[in-house]
């Protein structure tokens, strides 16, 4: 059963592979160092780090599911803050007196510990486990990262970003009450909180697809100009085509899987149900 450990916790896991890395989702180059690890017959830790300088593509919860999607049994969850002192023996150090792993995998580019001191070459000289260090995966030239993805998103290229990523970029979240505007010109929308630290999509109105029930919907996603929520949050807008019924309070996951138009104000209520009618017909 997959588990979490948190640096604050003092949960010990002892022996196991350790895939190291920032890991704020996977992507097709991960899955070089995921089957090297597997190869040990081991169960398989992966280390993941929130609250750098960019968004991340995904949230510690959103994380969870994908690690133990891929046959991960344990993450490993920092935040930036908690480790950004350390340094790169200091790191070492928690890792292996709370996990002992018999060995670590890392991509070439690794670095760790304050100021990135760190390195995949260096750590082979600070521990006595194993460690197993992997060329990068590179497309066209260039090595495949977070922020290979992060710059395919930002250009608003979700077919080409989600062919990079293990799953499709999502939003997980509980429906939330918004203004009911929506309900009044036949487009009811389920409202999600979209988090500050999360990678921001750039503003738009894009075709995505929510699961209720095992039932999947594709639907219409606005992510546009509207306030935050204590300087926190902003709000995401979808409208599941073909379902009926209430979802306020339910926890769902809105997959992002491309961007149809950009937002757009309308001079009348009747020019964007006209609009939103179009983009029903494009979508389904």
């Amino acid at each position: 059963m997959f588990r979490t450990v948190r640096l604050t916790q003092k949960v010990s896991m002892r022996g196991g592979v350790m895939l190291l890395g920032g890991f704020d989702g996977l992507h097709v180059g991960h899955r070089l160092l995921l089957a090297r690890a597997k190869e040990y017959g081991l169960p398989v830790g992966i280390m993941t780090i929130a609250g750098g300088k960019e968004g991340c593509l995904f949230t510690f919860p959103e994380r969870e599911t994908i690690f133990s999607a891929a046959g991960v049994d344990f993450a490993a969850e920092f935040r930036f803050e908690e480790i950004k002192s350390l340094s790169p023996k200091e790191f070492l150090e928690i890792l292996e007196s709370r996990f002992a792993p018999v060995a670590f995998v890392c991509g070439e580019d690794f670095r760790f510990g304050k100021d990135a001191a760190g390195t995949a070459q260096g750590l082979q000289e600070l521990t006595t486990a194993k460690v197993d260090v992997v060329p990068l995966l590179e497309l066209e030239g260039e090595k495949i990262s977070s922020s290979t993805v992060k710059k395919l998103l930002a250009q608003g290229k979700l077919k080409e970003a989600n062919a990079l990523l293990l799953q499709p970029f999502l939003l997980s979240g509980t429906v939330v009450r918004g203004k009911r505007l929506g309900r009044t010109i036949g487009f009811p929308t389920a409202n999600f909180l979209y988090p500050k630290e999360k990678f921001h999509l750039p503003h738009g109105v894009y075709k995505t697809q929510v699961s209720v029930d095992g039932d999947r919907y594709f639907a219409i996603t606005n992510f546009g100009e509207q306030p935050t929520v204590d300087g926190k949050y902003a709000y995401v807008e979808t409208h599941l085509i073909g379902f009926s019924g209430d979802l306020y309070g339910q926890k769902l996951t809105v997959q992002f899987l491309e961007r149809i138009r950009d937002i757009q104000k309308f001079e009348s209520v009747e020019a964007l149900q006209k609009q939103l009618q179009e983009d029903v017909k494009k979508i389904g």
